[in-house]
């Protein structure tokens, strides 16, 4: 599965593409920036994204609102040090606009809980042609 991280803490990102790693063949891309992401999206569409919401320049929520325009048809997870009301909230929007949101996810996240939605979004990319 081919899957985008975008945190704009470099750590995290390490981290996160670690736990992928150790799950399973998967390509990963990792972004700092959401307008890269958004390139990356549009040229090479990942069956799933784990984005932060929290980042300069372009926060989570406005990437998502951009992948949502570009009608980004794979999966999404929300990952996020912030309150976790405002994360299900960020969902709920992102939902709202078309977004296919797996779940949203406070940091850190454990390698079961990254398990368990790897499997969802496979599954749902499995559906994608049904």
């Amino acid at each position: 599965m081919r899957i985008l991280l975008l945190d704009d803490d470099a750590f995290m990102l390490e981290l996160l593409a670690d736990m992928v790693a150790a799950l399973g063949e998967h390509t990963v891309v990792r972004e700092t920036d959401g307008r890269r992401a958004l390139i990356e999206l549009r040229l090479r569409p990942p069956q799933l994204v784990i984005c932060d919401l929290s980042m300069p320049v372009m926060d989570g929520i406005d990437f998502l609102r951009l992948a949502a325009a570009q009608q980004y048809r794979g999966s999404v997870v929300l990952l996020s040090g912030v309150d976790n009301a405002v994360l299900k909230t960020a969902a709920r929007l992102a939902e709202a606009q078309g977004l296919a949101i797996l779940d949203a996810c406070a940091k850190p996240m454990s390698i079961e809980a990254l398990e368990a939605l790897l499997a969802r979004a496979a599954a749902a990319t499995g559906n994608l042609g049904k």
